[in-house]
């Protein structure tokens, strides 16, 4: 579960848009440079509902910036607890369901939300303004210009910049996914309110190897706009095995690839989502045999099954 689906990328770019693509709105670039400025500088404390695949949940939210250092910690309020802390982006400690695999990597790049760069993959325009929470806000769309990516519609905190309300919507025009507060008071939080429970588990970042592994492996294909910003490698012991990961980002939308080596028979393919998160595993061959090669993230399956059969060995490109 993403606990916060659009706060977490509001670290943004401060840089004004000289120039906009054809069918972007000025004004919708300037909501969303408020919104990317808004994390760096806004304290604030609320609530939120979050919906997916049509199963609810309710959360608390603390977040405070202070001497630009941003301390943030969630709390789910219904269902099993869950509980998440973080200083700067990074995981510091999670608790329920959360703490058997934090679903972003500790050390993994924030997202950067930057206007000039999603209009080359987006129509961005206001379409009108709403009331949510008690407070009143601007509606942003941003519409895919191709079928790799989702569009998003967001209603923006008028006084803030903050993000009230967040849709993900497929093609279709169908929901995917839902957030929406349902309290925001911009006061900032206390050491108190953003002091971790106990039973709140620190999280060791897991060593990972730069080059080797992650550097032999390459895409024939991706999305329009999607780079690669993060990847590693870490030894899995159970399965006396390497799997290697790579993240790639458009400004918005995010997923990984990971890569595992398939002893025996082992291994099966999967092609599934729930909500706007797929998950598509392919058995690779390669020169040195058989990889389990899974794409996992905010992808249409389809992309997803696209990228998957499209990872190359390196040492196999070379001899090409």
């Amino acid at each position: 579960m993403r606990a916060l689906p659009l706060l977490s990328l509001l670290l943004g770019s401060c840089m004004t848009v000289p120039a906009l693509a054809a069918n972007s709105s000025p004004e919708a670039s300037e909501w969303l440079n408020k919104l990317a400025r808004a994390e760096q500088v806004q304290s604030y404390q609320g609530s939120f509902v979050y919906e997916r695949n049509g199963s609810f949940s309710s959360h608390d939210i603390w977040h405070r910036v202070h001497n630009g250092t941003v301390s943030e910690r969630l709390l789910q309020l219904d269902g099993a607890a869950q509980e998440i802390v973080r200083v700067d982006g990074k995981v510091q400690c999670v608790s329920g369901a959360l703490a058997s695999g934090v679903a972003t990597p500790p050390d993994s790049a924030p997202r950067m939300l930057d206007p000039l760069k999603l209009m080359s993959w987006y129509d961005l325009r206001v379409a009108g303004k709403s009331r949510v929470a008690d407070r009143d806000a601007v509606i942003v769309t941003l519409t895919p210009r191709d079928q790799h990516r989702y569009a998003f519609e967001l209603h923006l905190d008028r006084e803030t910049g903050l993000p009230l309300r967040s849709l993900m919507l497929n093609d279709k025009g169908q929901l995917l996914e839902r957030f929406q507060m349902t309290r925001l008071d911009t006061t900032a939080p206390s050491d108190q309110e953003l002091h971790a429970s106990a039973s709140c588990k620190p999280v060791q970042s897991v060593a990972s190897a730069s080059g080797g592994s992650t550097a032999a492996w390459r895409s024939d294909w991706l999305p329009p706009g999607f780079e690669l910003i993060n990847s590693s490698s870490r030894r899995d012991t159970s399965r006396n095995s390497t799997v290697s990961s790579l993240m790639y980002d458009d400004g918005l939308a995010r997923f990984s690839v990971f890569l595992e080596p398939v002893k025996g028979s082992s291994g099966n393919d999967i092609r599934t989502q729930l909500g706007p998160t797929v998950a598509v595993s392919r058995q690779l061959n390669t020169p040195n045999g058989k990889v389990m090669v899974t794409v996992v993230g905010e992808i249409p399956l389809g992309t997803a099954e696209r990228v998957a059969l499209s990872m190359r060995a390196q040492d196999a490109q070379a001899r090409q």
